[in-house]
Parts: C-alpha cells; sequence; structure tokens
C-alpha cells in the first residue's frame, strides 16, 4: 500500500490520540507510530521534533480551536472582558469534553500537580497572553513595576482558575458536566467582581473631593 503523503499537523495530532486511546500507551517510537498510521516518518519531524512536543501541541490546538470558533462570532467581538472570558471558558471545555477520553488519559499518565505539568506549559502561554489582551481594567498606580507585577499576578491568578475548573471538569459526574458549566459562571464572575475597581476609583475620586473642599475651607 503506497504511503499517504498529503500528512498536516492536525493529520497526525488525530492518529496519535487515537493510538494512545486504542493502545492506552504512548507509541514506543516514531517510526512504529509512522508505520502503524502508513505515513514516512520525516512527515512527523517536519511537524513535530518529539512525542513530548506533539503532546503539548495537542492542548495548544484545542486552545487555537476555541479562539478559531470565538473571532467568527460578532457577538463575541463585541463583549466586554467578563463575557469574552465566560465565552472562552465555556467554548474551551466544549472542546475538552468532545476529547475527553484522551485529556484524562493525557493528564492521568503523568500523575502530578496540573500546576506544575509540563504538559501544559505551551497551554500556559498561550492561555495568559489571551488574558492579556483581554485588556482587564486594573488600578493604574503610575509606577511602571507595580503595574507590570500587577499584570503578571492576574495572568498567574486566571492560570491557576483556569487549572482549578480543569480539576474540576476532571472529577466532575453531574449529566452533560452541567455543574462546570455552574462553576465556570460563577467563579468567572467572582473573580471580575473582585477585581471590578470601578468603586474603588470611585472612592478614590472621593476622598480628592474631601480632600480639595478641606483645603479650599481652611
Amino acid at each position: 500500500m503506497a504511503k499517504k503523503k498529503n500528512i498536516s499537523e492536525n493529520d497526525i495530532i488525530g492518529f496519535y490520540m487515537d493510538y494512545v486511546l486504542e493502545h492506552n500507551e504512548q507509541p514506543k517510537t516514531v517510526y512504529a507510530f509512522t508505520k502503524a498510521n502508513n505515513f514516512e516518518e520525516q512527515k512527523f519531524y517536519d511537524h513535530f521534533s518529539s512525542f513530548k512536543i506533539l503532546e503539548n501541541q495537542i492542548f495548544t490546538a484545542f486552545f487555537s480551536n476555541t479562539m478559531s470558533v470565538l473571532e467568527q462570532s460578532d457577538d463575541y467581538l463585541s463583549f466586554d472582558a467578563r463575557n469574552k472570558l465566560l465565552s472562552f471558558y465555556f467554548t474551551f471545555f466544549e472542546n475538552l469534553t468532545a476529547n475527553r477520553s484522551y485529556v484524562k488519559f493525557a493528564l492521568e499518565q503523568h500523575k502530578t500537580n496540573l500546576k506544575s505539568l509540563r504538559l501544559l506549559k505551551d497551554l500556559k502561554h498561550e492561555f495568559t497572553t489571551y488574558i492579556e489582551h483581554l485588556e482587564i481594567d486594573l488600578i493604574e498606580t503610575k509606577q511602571e513595576q507595580i503595574d507590570k507585577i500587577q499584570q503578571r499576578g492576574l495572568k498567574e491568578a486566571a492560570w491557576v482558575q483556569l487549572l482549578l475548573t480543569l480539576k474540576f471538569w476532571l472529577d466532575d459526574t453531574s449529566a452533560r458536566f452541567e455543574k462546570t458549566d455552574i462553576f465556570i459562571e460563577k467563579s468567572v464572575n467572582t473573580s471580575f467582581d473582585v477585581l471590578d475597581v470601578a468603586p474603588i476609583r470611585s472612592l478614590i475620586d472621593f476622598g480628592k473631593f474631601i480632600f480639595k473642599e478641606k483645603v479650599q475651607m481652611n
């Protein structure tokens, strides 16, 4: 049988996910994997240098697919940061649910704290960059170093929140993972309520007003 020639990155990802679910283990070698799927070994290396890189890419593919869907929606593009993040979560976990067997297998193979998983390293980079571009409203201190620390803290907190949601989803036994949907809505809304700087800014403005009036009265 002639070898398959037009092999894309997504083809290899699909072959790999099918393989590990059918065999309950990672392929022993790239050669064995490509032979089982009838394509040249070089085609694998055209896209990935190892299975480890491929596994990382699978999780960033979930992210990329999520963003592709969202960016085609006019409603999403008009949303504020809170509703954009809610939309991201719901769409991202729909993607994970469609591939739940593989996600559970991949994460359980590493048997470690989710936060320290190298498997999710590239996903963390993509997600925290997304959070940065949401331009979530923070209090500007006019101190560049402090503002950078605030932004870094926001991205790290958002990443931890995503991991907590992932852990909840992995353990969720409710029909259609309805409890995960509730968890997402409550956790994201609570986070934005905590970050809401409008009341704080109003209080600062009020304080400035009082101070100014007091100076003028004196």
